[in-house]
């Protein structure tokens, strides 16, 4: 018997109705949830709105110093003392380094190195805060390094490079190296002593002695909160140079140990007048021009003046921070 396969191109047989093709029912969609409309941001009242922009701009305004301070500060330093160092080595390649007498502060007066440190630093005449912000000064009513009686030296101890940071760090016997006018010194450390610590003993004639002047804090902000002078003191080995007189009899209060420089105020404020004008000129341009047209301008301006408003400011502080 056999089976007969139905031909399913066949066309349908008289009369037969074929079953109607099955449709897939789709799911209603669900309806969009509904988006809760925005609340309008609460405006801020206007004496808030001020003291929040002020707030901002202290902040901002200290920021910036503290950077300037620890960070750009340095960068400064560093070129500061490499255009002394050109100058010193001129100066002594044509035997016209200063040797004593009236000295403008500013100018270069030796070359220090500390080998066990990795200090090497061109000392400048005056130890005014400003007169620091370029490496370690000497003091004027002192004798000039090499020569017979006391020489002090300041320097910072956390900002514009801190070139005495570490100092204190000094041991006795630790070497000191010191090149002036006349010739190259050595230096024997004896000791490290703090404000109110007994005084090294009286020098004989003839001897010298270079006393290196920093200072220190107590806590986790010891290093920007000075409140103690440290001194190292060092011993000439070999016999000093004499100089020629007309050295001041004294400094005034500014060029003391951790003083501050008050003269700065008259620049100070005519710095922080122009930096405010510069501000309020840059956000009228902003408003009527794009930023890409101001910001190339203002940028270079506002930087300039706000680097001089904090190098005037950081006048103000200890001249050893």
């Amino acid at each position: 018997m056999s089976v007969v396969e139905a031909n399913p191109f066949a066309p349908p047989e008289p009369g037969r109705v074929l079953p109607p093709p099955e449709r897939r029912v789709r799911a209603p969609r669900r309806p969009p949830r509904p988006v809760p409309p925005r609340l309008p941001r609460p405006t801020m009242p206007e004496a808030a709105s001020v003291a929040y922009t002020a707030m901002l701009l202290v902040a901002a305004l200290a920021g910036w110093a503290l950077l300037q301070l620890f960070v750009l500060g340095g960068l400064s330093q560093t070129r500061a003392q490499q255009v002394l160092h050109a100058e010193l080595r001129q100066q002594l390649a044509a035997e016209t380094a200063p040797t004593g007498g009236s000295i403008t502060p500013g100018d270069p007066v030796a070359l220090l190195v500390i080998p066990t440190l990795g200090v090497r630093q061109v000392v400048v005449e005056g130890t005014a805060s400003g007169d620091l912000t370029a490496g370690p000064g000497h003091r004027r009513d002192t004798a000039l390094p090499g020569q017979a009686g006391v020489s002090l030296v300041y320097g910072r101890s956390a900002a514009y490079g801190a070139p005495f940071r570490s100092v204190a760090l000094l041991r006795a016997g630790d070497g000191l190296q010191v090149t002036t006018g006349q010739g190259e010194f050595v230096y024997r450390v004896d000791g490290v002593r703090r404000a109110g610590d007994p005084l090294p003993a009286a020098l004989d004639a003839g001897a010298a002695r270079i006393t290196l002047v920093t200072s220190e804090g107590d806590g986790p902000l010891a290093s920007i909160t000075p409140v103690r002078t440290v001194y190292v003191d060092a011993m000439l080995v070999g016999e000093a140079a004499t100089g020629p007189g007309g050295r001041p009899a004294g400094v005034p209060d500014a060029e003391k140990a951790l003083a501050a420089d008050r003269s700065v105020l008259p620049q100070l404020a005519l710095c922080l007048q122009g930096l405010l004008l510069a501000v309020a000129a840059t956000a009228v341009a902003l408003r009527r021009l794009p930023g890409r047209a101001v910001w190339p301008v203002a940028a270079g301006i506002v930087v300039a003046l706000a680097w001089a408003s904090t190098d005037a400011a950081a006048q103000l502080l200890p001249n050893l921070l």
